[in-house]
């Protein structure tokens, strides 16, 4: 295959925006062809902006035999019927985070992928980022000693106050919605993990929408992770609903060796800091292996797959691993609701770094 990827875009919400903005320069090798939403006007402002033409629906695009791939960035609810439908149609598929919420749901959708021969990416993509891949080449290089534990927070304020529908993220809770980041972070990184412990509450349990709707949150909105892998390394990952963004740990990474430790400043943009120190000294700063990108490409992902179908190897960010991300969140939700440890056994193949990063 050398002509581009021909893809077509199935939710044109917010997130839609920063993908079509981030595709724009990679035209030689995604071809966008439309896009479709429940409400139609949406997807006509969408296509008018970055190409391609409305489609009626989800069943006109996978009617359409010139669309070779569905980019699905609906809500979560939907994650798994549009997937589910797309890969029974022959289409490749890319989706937005997180996969789905249910991890045997998960594995069939992986396996359905397999059968049809059909490539299959989950978001998010982060760690393809410059700062990310950076990180990433100083923990392979091993100048950290063995590492032993590894901290994360993801501290993403209240969605009532900045968002116009903030009861999805709250249905799904702060694991789905924002734990996805460090834990597909830290499996790309150290592989798939083996358990996770996890506590969780309800910390503010009454919301008022920016309509001035009130609602009560029956899911956490704060929870405690530890996952822990076969070397015995372990993490601690902290996810909320409450704690301001202007928080001093917003969304950073910590890793911890024995002889050294590693800072990564952020996950979410891929032009963040990376400093290392050596135990007992001050961090300094590591440059990047190159100029990073301004922000995050959200398109990278998809990017990387249609490179990886012209060139005919494994693209890095695959439903596998997603799918093993949703086995350690929904674990996280049984170990929270039974008070006790779940094992995990799902796997995934980890992904080559970057060649730009090796």
């Amino acid at each position: 295959m050398t002509d581009p990827l021909r893809v077509a875009v199935v939710g044109c919400g917010d997130i839609s925006k920063s993908y079509g903005e981030t595709l724009q320069p990679h035209a030689d090798t995604i071809q966008i062809l439309g896009a479709t939403d429940l409400m139609p006007e949406r997807a006509a402002q969408w296509t008018e902006k970055y190409g391609g033409k409305p489609y009626d629906s989800l069943d006109a695009i996978l009617d359409d035999g010139d669309v070779d791939c569905v980019l699905n960035l609906t809500i979560h609810q939907a994650h798994a019927d549009v997937i589910r439908r797309s890969l029974r149609a022959g289409k490749h598929v890319f989706t937005e985070k997180p996969l789905t919420i249910d991890p045997k749901e998960a594995q069939e959708l992986v396996a359905l992928a397999d059968e049809r021969g059909l490539r299959f990416g989950g978001a998010p993509v982060g760690f393809l980022g410059e700062a990310q891949q950076t990180a990433w080449k100083v923990i392979r290089e091993g100048s950290l000693g063995t590492i032993r534990v590894a901290y994360a927070e993801v501290n993403w304020g209240r969605p009532e106050t900045w968002h116009g529908n903030p009861k999805p993220f709250y249905e799904v809770g702060p694991v789905f919605d924002v734990g996805v980041y460090p834990l597909t972070f830290l499996t790309a990184f150290f592989g798939p993990a083996r358990s996770v412990t996890a506590f969780g509450k309800v910390l503010l349990p009454e919301r008022k929408t920016l309509h001035g709707e009130v609602y009560t949150l029956q899911a956490p909105d704060f929870a405690v992770a530890l996952v822990e892998w076969d070397s015995g390394m372990v993490a601690r990952v902290t996810v909320n609903f409450y704690v301001t963004f202007f928080t001093r740990q917003q969304h950073a990474i910590e890793v911890h060796g024995d002889e050294a430790s590693l800072y990564l400043g952020t996950w979410s943009v891929f032009n963040g800091k990376v400093e290392t120190g050596r135990f007992g000294e001050r961090y300094e700063p590591v440059a990047l292996v190159r100029e990073p990108f301004p922000g995050c490409e959200w398109s990278r992902g998809l990017v990387d797959m249609a490179d990886a179908i012209r060139g005919g190897r494994a693209h890095r960010v695959t439903g596998a691993h997603a799918a093993h991300v949703v086995e350690i969140m929904a674990g996280s939700h049984t170990s929270i609701r039974e008070e006790r440890s779940v094992a995990l056994e799902s796997t995934f193949t980890q992904p080559a770094p970057m060649d730009w990063a090796t």
